[in-house]
Formats: C-alpha cells, structure tokens, sequence
C-alpha cells in the first residue's frame, strides 16, 4: 500500500515539473451538437489525504492554488489503491441554446462514495452516491454513479466532485444529454446481457454435464463462472441495480469476493483439468498456496483490511495468472490430452484478469480495452474451455472405446453361447412359470372366498360371529392403548317370524337381505355390522363415547328398518328393538357389554317394542327389567 501511494505521489511530483503542469485545465464548452463529452482532460483535482477539506474550503487560495490537472496519465484518472478522498473540480460553460438539463457519469460503480457539488445562483447543491447507499437512495437510477445536473447556459458553473473509496480509485467521468446516455444504455445493456447469457448458458450446460458425468472438473467450473459473474456483475452495476439493490454491505465487497472466488475455483479447476498435482508437482503446490491466498484474502483480511485485501487480490489475480499460463504451457509440452485449448483459453482470460489488476494499481490507464478486458478474455475463455472441456471428454471416450473393444472380441463367443442357454431356459421358464401363475390364481381366489365364507353371513354378506368376536378383540385393545370408547347395538327385529311364516322361507330371506342393506346405510364404513343368526343383528360403532350420539344412531336404525319392504306384489312391515350398551361403562369384557346390551334390547321389546333403550337407562338392565319368558337370550360371543 505505500509502494502504491509512493509511486503515485512520485508521479504526481514529476508531473508538476512538466512545462504547464500547472496550468488548470480548460473549461468544458457544452456546443450545440455536443451529445456527450469526456471531462478527463477537464478536471483538476487535490488530494485531501486526512479527508477534513469541506467544499467551503476549495474557496481558499491556499487549497484552490494546489489544484491539478487529472488526466496525468493520458486520457484517463485513476487514483489505484488510496486511502485518502480527491477532490476534482469542473469548470462548464454551455452554449447557448443547449440543453439546461445534464447527467455526469461516473462509470464506476463500485467506487464507496461521490459526492457532486454544484455552484449556482441559489447557492452550493449537493449530491451523494456510491455503492455504500441503497440503490434507491441514488439520484438517478443507473447502473453507474450518475448526477443529473441543471446548468445555466452562457455562464461558467464549477462542479465539484469529491471520491472516496477503500478499492480501485477509478474516476471515468462523462457529460451526458440524457438522449445520448440512453442510446449508450442500449448498446451497453445489449452487450452485457449477450456477455451473462453466454454465462448462463454455459454454466448451465457444465451444471448438466456434471450431474450427467459425474465429473468434479465440471463443478469447479460452474463454480468458477458462478463466481466470475458475481464479481462482474458488481463490476458493471447490474448486481447493485438488479440482484442485491437493498444490501449495500455486500454491494461493497461483492467485487473482491467475486473475483477472489473466481481465482479459488479457477485455480482447483486449473488442478484437475491438467492433473498438476502428476504433471507438475512444484506448480501444483504453488497453485494451492495462490487458490489459499484467494481464501485467506477474503475470509480473514478483507474483514480487517478491505483496501489490503483488495490490492492482494489484485496481485493474486497477476501471479496467478502467470501460474496457469507456465502450467498450461508444461502440460501442453508433456502432450497432456486438453492442453492446447486450455492454454488458449485460460490466457485470454488470464491476461484479462492481469490488465484489470494493473489497471486496479494505477499501472495502466483506464479506458475501453482496460475497462472491459476481462470480460472479453472471459468471454473467448468460456468459448474455447468449452472445446477444451468436449476435447477432454472426446479422449476419456476414445480410450473407453479402445478397451471396450478388446473386452468385447472376448465375450462375443461367451455371449453366443449364453444366448442359446437363455433362450432354452427362458421357454422352460416361461412354460412353468404360466402354470406356477395359474395355479397361484386359483389359489388365491379359493383362499380368498374362504376367507370371507368364514368371516361373512353367507345370505346378507354382513360379519358374522367370528369377524364380529375379531372387530370388538381389536376395539377393546385400541381402548387399552389410546382410550378409545366404543358402542355396542343389540338389534332383533319386531314381527319377522310371522312374515316368514306366512310367506315363507325365501321371501323371509330377502326381506333380510334388504334390511341389512339399510342397517349397513346407517353407519359409518368404520364401523361393523354383523349378522347374529335368524332376525338378530349386532353393530359395532367405532370411537363412539357419547349415549347420546348413539342413543341418536339407534333410533335411526329403528326407523329405518321400519319402513315398508316390497316382496313383489305385497308390502310387508317389520320393526326393530335396539339395546346399546357402552364399553366399559356397561361392561368391561366382550361377554358383559354384549349381555347389557341384549338385556337393553329385551327391555326396548317389553317397553313396546320399535324402540331403542340404553344399557343404563329406564327400561334396560338397570332398572330389572329382564329377558321374556318366552324367549331366550341372545348367545354371546366368548372371547
């Protein structure tokens, strides 16, 4: 840093010894067909070097006097790595009939902080930008530093500017009407988004051959171009513009991370795709020192230090630059598969990178090629590596390929042979395996109409006795792991024996066959209906706690099966008796809940029958009523 600052002073001295050195530059006549002017060679500056002169001062003879011309270095003012502010003045004098109102471009947006001061008749305006403020703080909305400026035609104005920043010092300044700057942004913008399509594209294209081949070299060189484009997208504004407008933080430090995570992944991409670590070990091992300074910059000394970090950067960008190119060079003498290209490639890139640090440190002037000489290597690199990277995968293949074929003269008679055995074995197979699959199918459905024969009335094809005694098992269960209540409904139905006596047997058999149709209507498919035998029919109503609730069901089901039933010309009519009783308030076991409940449905008969009564309730077990002498009660299940 005082090398820099020493080299720069030592200059600025030699240049006051120059014959006119200290004349103060001319002022800016604005003509009439003037659409935009470059003022580097119309600004003088002083260097504030403890950042204490305020635009008041600039009046006094004692400071105006150390005013000099900016452009000492041929048509650009770059200031490289400084910690002090500059301050430039502007003298402007538009003819008349110009345009009033101007815009003053400084086309480098990732300079902390530019403060513009404008004499006129009202006094000393003031405006403030730089990469430190929100984006929507910025005067004018740009993808660099610009400063509308309403200025007086006929009468000479001086413009101040004050820059300050802990980077590149880099001052390209531009008058513009805004018709002109908005026909530059067109061609810019239009080059820059060819510039991050390309990116994308082939960031995208190397994402996909990585995911498809599996290959790290691909990774490290997504991960390279990720990073090539945050730093140049902080480079030309866009990613303060677009990406990250309301985060000036990392705004500030996007272009040196950018870059150093550029120069980290490009120098482990460097290291698989030419293989230093076999090809050349000692360039190997100074590749990983320059890919840790990369690191080490950004991770421990740009927190301290961002003007430090900034200038080592820099020399990491030239040294590792060098680096590659001797690496590519040595590979491409040893006959390394890929070399050619990659040495193209990554010096067109390299050299961008070198011409952008010198220019960061003030060694080369600032102008179209410097400013824009990394993205033009960069873009040329991403062309070629893409040739070198398809060349690398065209050798791996041919290789592949070779040893391939000589397994393959092996095999051909093996394969022939095992062709033959498959095909006879493969009918043999065949054959049996149709008779192994019929023979299984009609196993299945044997077992499965067994099944349900066991578990299901053959006649309403409602549970019986056994699929009944496993549903209350498992309620029971459930009840002992979560708590869960259940019911149980008693059904015997109200003048059935005489129906069937009179109609007989099969009409007795659809009658209950559409009865339990509309008994299995009035649950939920969560809960069982079974079929006891004979007109008895027993529900199992899941999670069912509330009497209420069931009290509600059962006289649904009293309803419903009360309603009138065609038996082809005649209509018949039955009613139903419920009892229900609750587990475990009415019975802690199968047996006992099934008993309160038949002892409830008994109760419901002797109360008048088409009634529905509960266990605890008047009328069910608990208030003496018991089973008609003339019927026996029902048979319980025994768990």
């Amino acid at each position: 840093m005082r090398l820099v600052h020493f080299l720069l002073s030592l200059l600025l001295s030699l240049s006051a010894l120059l014959p006119g050195s200290h004349a103060n530059a001319e002022p800016v006549r604005l003509g009439v067909a003037a659409g935009s002017v470059p003022l580097a060679g119309h600004l003088d500056f002083v260097e504030d070097e403890r950042g204490i002169l305020d635009v008041a001062d600039l009046a006094d003879p004692a400071v105006a006097a150390r005013f000099r011309p900016a452009g000492f270095k041929g048509n650009d003012i770059n200031f490289g790595y400084s910690a002090s502010a500059f301050w430039l003045r502007l003298d402007v004098e538009p003819e008349a009939g110009r345009p009033a109102d101007w815009l003053l471009e400084i086309g480098f947006p990732s300079l902390d902080r530019v403060d513009v001061f404008v004499a006129g008749p009202n006094g000393m305006s003031r405006q403030t930008g730089g990469d430190l403020r929100p984006f929507s703080a910025r005067p004018f909305a740009h993808r660099n530093l610009v400063f509308p400026l309403a200025l007086e035609s006929g009468v000479v104005q001086t413009v101040y500017l004050r820059v300050e920043s802990k980077g590149s010092l880099t001052v390209p300044a531009t008058l513009w009407t805004p018709a002109a700057l908005h026909r530059h942004d067109h061609a810019q913008y239009a080059i820059l988004a060819l510039y991050y399509g390309m990116l994308f594209a082939l960031g995208a294209y190397n994402l996909l051959l990585y995911l498809s081949l599996h290959d790290r070299v691909y990774l490290a060189y997504v991960a390279f171009v990720a990073a090539m484009a945050v730093g140049q997208l902080s480079l030309n504004g866009l990613g303060n513009q677009f990406l990250w407008p309301n985060w000036p933080a990392w705004g500030d430090v996007a272009l040196p991370s950018g870059f150093a995570a550029a120069g980290l992944f490009g120098a482990l991409f460097t290291r698989i795709f030419l293989e230093t670590r076999r090809q050349t070990s000692r360039l190997d091992r100074l590749i990983v020192v320059l890919a840790a300074g990369f690191a080490i910059a950004v991770l421990v000394v740009m927190p301290v230090n961002y003007r430090v970090a900034a200038v080592l950067i820099s020399l990491l960008g030239l040294a590792f630059s060098l680096t590659a190119v001797v690496a590519g060079v040595r590979c491409l003498l040893n006959r390394y598969p890929g070399a050619r290209y990659f040495l193209v490639a990554w010096s067109l890139l390299l050299g961008g990178v070198a011409v952008m640090g010198m220019r960061n440190l003030s060694w080369l002037p600032t102008n179209l090629f410097t400013t824009y000489a990394m993205q033009l290597g960069s873009a040329l690199e991403m062309l070629l590596l893409s040739f070198a990277l398809a060349d690398r995968i065209h050798i791996v293949r041919r290789g592949k390929e070779a040893a391939q074929l000589e397994m393959l003269a092996v095999k051909e008679t093996m394969v022939e042979t095992l062709q033959r055995s498959e095909r006879e074995l493969e009918q043999r197979v065949a054959q049996r395996t149709a008779e192994l699959a019929a023979a299984n199918e009609r196993l299945r459905e044997n077992e499965v109409a067994l099944i349900r024969a066991a578990r299901h009335d053959h006649l309403t094809g409602l549970a019986n006795r056994v699929l009944l005694e496993d549903r209350i098992e498992h309620a029971i269960g459930r009840w002992h792991r979560q708590g869960s209540v259940f019911s149980l409904l008693v059904i015997d139905l109200d003048g059935f024996k005489a129906i069937n006596d009179g109609f007989g047997h099969a009409a007795g058999d659809e009658l209950l066959k559409v009865l339990a149709d509309r008994l299995s209507n009035c649950v939920r498919a969560t809960d069982t209906v079974s079929r006891l035998g004979g007109d008895e029919f027993v529900v199992l109503l899941e999670a069912m706690n509330d009497p209420a609730q069931a009290l509600r069901i059962g006289n649904k089901i009293v309803a419903a099966l009360s309603r009138p039933v065609p038996l082809g010309e005649t209509v018949v009519h039955v009613g139903a008796s419920v009892g229900i009783a609750l587990f475990p308030c009415d019975g802690e076991d199968a047996n006992a809940l099934m008993l309160a409940a038949d002892h409830a449905m008994y109760g419901a008969k002797q109360g008048g029958r088409g009634r529905c009564v509960l266990a605890n309730a008047p009328g069910g077990p608990g208030s003496g009523n018991g089973v008609p002498a003339d019927r026996e009660p029902v048979s319980v299940p025994r768990l």
